[in-house]
């Protein structure tokens, strides 16, 4: 029998755990909520990691973490492929492992520069191909709502408090940290769109995965340019896939209906090729239309199978920023809002404005839509850019 000592410190164990894996759970679900602001809660993440009783408890928090802010995947993989819940819960689950692998793999009962030192290589792996291809959920996204405006060097300012938050110094790092939210809190608003730019959501609901636009939501969405156009709006943003598959007849349909009209418009589209398709955004006009941009990351297994023929291709590192209406603007696609990548790439090329667009038709009542938005809003945040949205729901 043990003894009660014994008995004690095993139920104290325990509960320690236990408080670990429930702050998991608080970084991920409040941090991925959906409200730009609250992104701030995850710069607690790396601290509950850092100091979890053991690696079992690390990767049970790295988990809880993962699984609490990409919560409305199971619904929505549930309604992409109009299967049960249970697909969903699988895929969910199996997307989790890496992120779980790579943090549970580093962490280290040793202090002093060891547990920074791994807490960057895990953040780093996270954010690049491979295994930054389900990278959801990084901390670094906070950066824009603590040091908005300050670029690269707001991004710096984050990167060295989350590393700080492994160390000994965390309970100062988490008070300059709030310190800088709360500066930042009292006076925040969501990045605008430029002069003239105007971003249409859309409602249009498909049955099935791999509908696309038909004749009269081509019409519906001319109308919808038409009467931005009319309110002054020069250059209008439409959501992915409002296109549909692009073609000649397509172009030449848009083409005739924006004669006479000093509107530009991107839109999303799939195009076709040999081996499967590309998820672009087109530009077009009553001048014709171009291919502006191809995504680098389609969404893993329902858009971008590398397993089999048929599915979108990825352009992991391919055009980071684009011109169009005479802008330079960073394209991100849907998924590319919730990684890392993607947007810092494209930074790199001195963007004049960012262009979010998604399609969130399949996502139901939770919350994927909102998290991409306000990840969008983070990043334009940081940087200064303006933003324009365009989401079909």
């Amino acid at each position: 029998m043990a003894s009660p000592g014994k008995f004690s410190l095993s139920r104290r164990s325990v509960a320690v755990s236990v408080a670990f894996i429930a702050g998991g759970i608080f970084t991920g679900s409040i941090g991925w909520s959906g409200y730009t602001l609250a992104l701030a809660a995850g710069v607690l993440f790396p601290a509950l990691w850092a100091f979890a009783p053991s690696r079992t408890v690390a990767g049970l928090v790295s988990l809880a973490h993962f699984l609490a802010a990409s919560r409305g995947l199971p619904e929505g993989v549930a309604i992409f492929f109009g299967s049960d819940m249970s697909m969903g819960l699988a895929l969910w689950l199996v997307a989790s492992l890496m992120f779980v692998i790579v943090h549970a793999g580093l962490w280290t009962s040793k202090t002093g520069w060891h547990r920074p030192l791994r807490y960057a290589i895990a953040a780093i792996l996270m954010s690049l191909p491979p295994f930054g291809i389900v990278g959801w959920a990084s901390p670094i996204t906070a950066a824009g709502v603590l040091f908005p405006g300050a670029g690269w060097y707001g991004l710096a300012a984050t990167a060295i408090g989350l590393l700080a938050m492994t160390t000994r110094y965390w309970t100062i790092t988490t008070l300059v940290m709030g310190g800088a939210f709360a500066w930042s809190a009292t006076s925040w608003t969501p990045p605008s769109a430029p002069e003239g730019w105007v971003g249409i959501d859309t409602s249009f609901q498909f049955s099935e995965a791999g509908q696309y636009a038909d004749y009269a939501q081509h019409m519906a969405t001319i109308g919808m340019v038409k009467g931005a156009a009319g309110q002054g709006g020069t250059t209008v943003v439409l959501p992915e896939s409002a296109f549909g598959i692009w073609t000649a007849t397509a172009e030449r349909l848009w083409t005739r209906e924006l004669a006479g009209l000093d509107v530009v418009v991107n839109g999303g589209a799939i195009v076709i090729d040999r081996e499967g398709y590309d998820n672009v955004m087109v530009e077009v006009s009553a001048e014709g239309s171009r291919i502006l941009y191809h995504e680098r990351m389609p969404v893993p297994v329902s858009m971008w199978q590398p397993w089999t023929s048929g599915g979108a291709n990825a352009h992991f590192f391919a055009n980071p920023a684009v011109a169009f209406a005479g802008v330079r603007i960073a394209p991100l696609i849907c998924y590319e809002q919730l990684i890392i990548w993607p947007v810092l790439q494209s930074m790199l090329y001195g963007p004049e404005a960012i262009v979010a667009t998604g399609n969130g038709w399949w996502t139901g009542e939770t919350n994927i839509v909102a998290i991409q938005k306000a990840s969008a809003e983070a990043w334009a945040s940081l940087f200064g850019l303006p933003l324009v949205m365009a989401f079909n729901h």
